[in-house]
């Protein structure tokens, strides 16, 4: 009798290609990937111009260390929103004109609009300086 030879267990990988493709496709397709949302503020329509009253204006610089002054005073940005709220009490037409430093760090900027928003203000973005 012969002896057999044992030639070893053979893998087929033709279809490999088609399996990885396929769970490629699957992972693709059920992934979420999540999207930075921005600060959600509607902007008017290009060219639109609206003339406001100063009284109805309260101006909000931020400085390019984070300080903010809030009409003619500085504030801590935790106290903008009970600050914003109140002054709204007294004027239901107020507008918080919001103007920022160029060099001013955008989470110090996020800051302050968040506060604003919180205080349910209606906000105007003006060019930085």
């Amino acid at each position: 009798m012969k002896k057999r030879r044992f030639k070893g267990a053979a893998i087929q990988t033709s279809s490999m290609a088609d399996i990885a493709f396929l769970l490629l496709i699957f992972f693709l397709v059920t992934t979420t990937i999540d999207m930075d949302k921005g600060l959600g503020i509607i902007l008017p329509a290009e060219g639109e111009i609206f003339e406001m009253h100063q009284k109805n204006i309260l101006n909000c610089l931020i400085n390019s260390s984070g300080n903010v002054l809030l009409g003619d005073e500085p504030i801590e940005v935790k106290n903008i929103s009970r600050f914003v709220k109140e002054k709204m009490a007294q004027n239901e037409n107020l507008i918080v004109s919001v103007k920022s430093h160029a060099k001013t760090r955008y989470d110090d900027y996020i800051q302050v609009i968040d506060q604003l928003k919180m205080a349910d203000a209606k906000i105007s973005i003006a060019e930085t300086g």
